[in-house]
């Protein structure tokens, strides 16, 4: 069979603010364990902070998947290494255009009421490799693909993927 397929993983950079808060958040913890040693309703609160913690941790640890099968491209979130889920998948016939986060080709949609959704790392790189696609007139999608991944694309899509 003649299926592409590419295969490509992006860390998310954690926020500054999220860190301090998960930093709090475990001191609380502790402070709230050791305190219930010596009376136990301090326990609830321990539990209640440790939860936040954890779920904050899954929050702050994201790493994102993108999946290029033969004309689909899925795009998967991975929590702290441990937790998958499906995000979206976009057939690239229904994509506008493809092209780097800072080309003139998409001078033409800066204008456009669009749903922007980033699946990048969030980190402006130099040279910024981040790359936006306008999917079906309703999203504009940010993501980091690597060269391969460009490439498939535009084999598919040679007039909406620049590489620029």
């Amino acid at each position: 069979m003649g299926d592409t397929y590419v295969e490509w993983m992006v860390k998310k950079k954690p926020s500054t603010g999220m860190n301090v808060l998960k930093g709090i958040l475990i001191a609380l913890t502790v402070i709230m364990v050791l305190l219930g040693m010596v009376i136990v309703i301090f326990w609830i609160p321990a539990i209640i902070f440790g939860l936040a913690a954890y779920f904050l941790n899954l929050q702050g640890n994201l790493e994102y998947e993108y999946l290029y099968v033969d004309k689909e491209l899925a795009v998967d979130k991975i929590m702290a290494k441990t937790k998958r889920k499906k995000l979206e998948r976009f057939s690239i016939e229904r994509m506008e255009i493809l092209a780097p986060i800072k080309s003139w080709h998409l001078d033409d949609f800066k204008n456009r009421q669009l749903k922007t959704i980033d699946y990048s790392s969030g980190v402006e790189k130099q040279p910024d490799i981040r790359y936006v696609m306008i999917y079906n007139g309703e999203k504009r999608v940010i993501f980091e693909p690597n060269t391969e991944m460009v490439k498939a694309i535009q084999s598919v899509a040679p007039r909406k993927v620049f590489l620029d």
